[in-house]
């Protein structure tokens, strides 16, 4: 006898559940008890530290891709600084990163984009992800890292305890500001990529697969919108490639290189 068994991915409402509170809590930052400009900054540099240095920067052009090599000190403080977007640990995120390479809007692709919009934006972290197994296959250069292990254990501790000091320091607006509306922004910037990035913009090269070049957001992400540019060249520390595609991330990279803190930076000019 043959069991019919379901091919689309089990929900996963823990997930669910955890994804609903940090939206929900975002929502107490616009009451007026909550507001101050003070917050608001805290929020802004903390998207650019946990966003821009550390997902941006640290989890993506410098662990997944290698584009460019740092200080072990230096490379451990930009992971450090991604555990704190709290998008999971620095092992599996870099582990689906590069499987998502591998397979690029193909049916492999845990969130392939011919699935539709909201499934490349966030549907298919609410669901189980096989890729997830694929992890330790992708990720044998950081895997056995202690400081990896760490933060791959305990992301969410870090992030409580995170919370806990902005509460000292500033009270119940620094938590609303700084943790929940600051990850919320964080997420859904980073999760444009995979969607509006693989459907709205242009596309400079044929890099087999859906990828586009999207300046808004680019502008958001510091640069990783030009989307298209990193799939064709996906090893090239620089994604903006014409004089017009602002890439900020790129500006932080020379900036550490004029200072002898980035090395090896590996490029692709533009054609």
């Amino acid at each position: 006898m043959t069991i019919a068994t379901s091919t689309e991915p089990r929900i996963t409402w823990p997930i669910i559940f955890f994804m609903a509170a940090i939206h929900i809590g975002a929502l107490f930052a616009f009451l007026p008890s909550n507001f101050s400009w003070t917050a608001v900054g805290l929020a802004v540099f903390l998207h650019w530290l946990t966003g821009g240095l550390g997902i941006t920067l640290g989890w993506h052009r410098l662990v997944t891709h290698r584009s460019f090599q740092t200080p072990k000190w230096l490379e451990y403080l930009l992971v450090f600084f991604g555990s704190l977007s709290l998008e999971g640990g620095p092992i599996e995120w870099v582990g689906l990163h590069r499987h998502h390479h591998v397979h690029s809007d193909q049916e492999l692709d845990h969130h392939n984009s011919s699935k539709g919009f909201w499934w490349s934006h966030m549907s298919w972290m609410l669901h189980e992800v096989p890729a997830k197994q694929e992890v330790a296959r992708y990720t044998k250069d950081i895997a056995n890292d202690p400081v990896y292990q760490f933060l791959e254990k305990y992301f969410l501790p870090i992030q409580i305890v995170f919370a806990a000091i902005l509460y000292l320091i500033g009270g119940w607006s620094f938590v609303v500001w700084g943790i929940f509306l600051r990850l919320v922004v964080v997420y859904h910037c980073t999760w444009f990529v995979n969607s509006a990035t693989h459907k709205f913009g242009y596309r400079t090269y044929e890099s087999g697969d859906r990828s586009t070049n999207c300046w808004w957001v680019a502008l958001l992400t510091y640069g990783e919108g030009w989307h298209n540019n990193h799939h064709a060249f996906q090893y090239s520390a620089r994604h903006g490639l014409k004089w017009w595609e602002i890439d900020m991330t790129w500006m932080t990279i020379r900036f550490l290189q004029s200072l002898g803190l980035a090395t090896k930076v590996k490029l692709v000019e533009a054609e």
